[in-house]
């Protein structure tokens, strides 16, 4: 539990680098709004390792995994990537071309994710049960949570004292914390006579891999550039409707495929794929409810996703300092979000999951609705310290729940590939819709803004009754 709990801190930290953090980073060195909502779309690479995740399932990182085991090695490699992207960010921290300052930020989003990946595995794969579950995802989620003082507080001040370069070198350090622990461990089968020569071949050919990765993401990244660039996207581009659009694929894909899933013998090409089996295994389990299940995933945690990357754009215009809300997201954030994680750990193995998905549903909305409130008051630093730890009690219960339901409809045989999939795809419509968040706001204002996201956090309750009429059929060939 205390590996999981530096885990998830190391998780946390870099994600609130390239989200929050990267916000007020971009504000600060002028950029518009609408542009900063962009910017949210690097929050897609978590919804889409699903891509990549099969691949940490089945292949080993070359020198790491012969001494430390498979999902180790993964996590260690994923460590230097963090490291290596964080140290960019920070030589880069004056912004002064975004699209250099893009690529770091989507390397650095990219191995959080796949560290994210190697640890849902891993966990799953301790702890299959609805008791065991609860208390391994707290725990890790008060690592994720504690990371919003560094990343949330600790960046902010250090910025606001020292400038943005020195924040990101400081975090980067925090980050890499996991590091030396994973190393120093025990082997996967005691063979202490090759750590030396697992950790010097696994830093070589991590070297190598990163600097593939570099090199891929630099050209994917001059692609899609040229792309948005030849189809006319700028800052005042409205892309919301372009959004939604592709929002709707995911969903008719999977109905137009599903008579011929459920149809599938064992021994069919599609459910014996290496690439979309465990994907298959999914919508052949649970049939039309899958469905059903996928709009409530994706719903369940909007209204955290869409406040993330303008509340702090929000506050600062309503006049507080970097210092403030450094304040507010230290000692604040962390024990509010400490108490709803830890609370949510303890209901789950007492509550049925029901009940335990409707209050974080409405604790959630409250949340939201608190920015709302916040907006008609005068400045006062007291005032934001309530509406903090309304936002992070709220999210902290209802992401330890989200996380538990989904770890449970996973099927073991399947750990990463499965988990990967069903959090990728509960963020892939938030962070769509974040990535136009700076035009929404331009639109309807902050106000009716957070009006809105928190109203979609409340309205998936209506899910529930139909969610608890879903079970799983068993595997055929298992």
């Amino acid at each position: 539990m205390a590996l999981y709990g530096l885990l998830g801190f190391a998780a946390g930290l870099p994600f609130y680098m390239f989200s929050t953090v990267l916000a007020l980073r971009l504000q600060a060195h002028g950029v518009a709004l609408a542009v900063i909502g962009f910017f949210a779309w690097v929050q897609l690479l978590p919804t889409l390792k699903f891509v990549w995740a099969p691949l940490l399932d089945r292949y080993a990182v070359p020198g790491f995994s012969r001494f430390y085991g498979k999902r180790r090695g993964w996590l260690m490699l994923a460590q230097l990537g963090i490291f290596a992207s964080m140290l960019g960010m920070a030589l880069t921290a004056g912004d002064g071309s975004l699209a250099v300052t893009a690529l770091f930020a989507v390397l650095l989003a990219f191995w959080t994710t796949t560290l994210e990946i190697a640890a849902d595995a891993w966990r799953i794969e301790l702890f299959p049960s609805q008791d065991e579950q609860g208390p391994i995802v707290a725990a890790n989620l008060w690592g994720y949570r504690s990371a919003m003082v560094a990343a949330g507080s600790g960046a902010l001040l250090l910025a606001d004292w020292s400038g943005w370069t020195l924040a990101y070198l400081a975090i980067a350090l925090a980050a890499f914390l996991p590091f030396p622990v994973l190393a120093a461990m025990r082997g996967a089968d005691d063979r202490d006579v090759e750590r030396v020569t697992s950790l010097a071949t696994g830093i070589l050919a991590s070297v190598i891999i990163l600097a593939l990765t570099t090199v891929v993401t630099m050209a994917v990244g001059w692609v899609i550039l040229r792309a948005a660039e030849g189809a006319g996207i700028d800052a005042g581009s409205n892309v919301t409707p372009w959004v939604l659009g592709l929002c709707m694929l995911p969903f008719l894909a999977m109905a137009a495929a599903l008579p011929r899933i459920r149809r599938a013998p064992p021994t069919s090409a599609l459910r014996r794929s290496v690439a979309l089996g465990p994907f298959v295994n999914f919508f052949w389990r649970f049939g039309f409810g899958a469905l059903v299940l996928m709009a409530f995933v994706s719903l369940y945690r909007m209204g955290d996703v869409l406040a993330l990357n303008l509340s702090k754009p929000m506050i600062k215009d309503l006049g507080y300092s970097l210092t403030q809300i450094g304040r507010a997201d230290s000692l604040v954030a962390l024990l509010s979000s400490i108490v709803g994680v830890g609370l949510a750990g303890w209901l789950v193995t007492r509550w049925s999951m029901t009940w335990a998905l409707a209050v974080g549903a409405l604790l959630a909305g409250i949340g939201n609705f608190a920015f709302v409130w916040l907006a008609q008051q005068p400045v006062d630093e007291v005032l934001l310290y309530v509406a903090t730890g309304l936002d992070q009690f709220g999210n902290g219960f209802a992401g330890t729940v989200f996380v538990v339901y989904l770890s449970l409809l996973v099927n073991p045989r399947f750990a990463g590939a499965q988990y990967a999939f069903l959090t990728g795809f509960a963020f892939m419509l938030p962070r769509l819709l974040a990535g136009a968040g700076g035009t929404i706001v331009g639109a309807i204002g902050y106000d009716n803004f957070f009006l809105l996201s928190g109203a979609l956090s409340v309205v998936t309750i209506v899910f529930l009754p139909a969610l608890a009429r879903i079970h799983s059929r068993p595997d055929d060939d298992a």
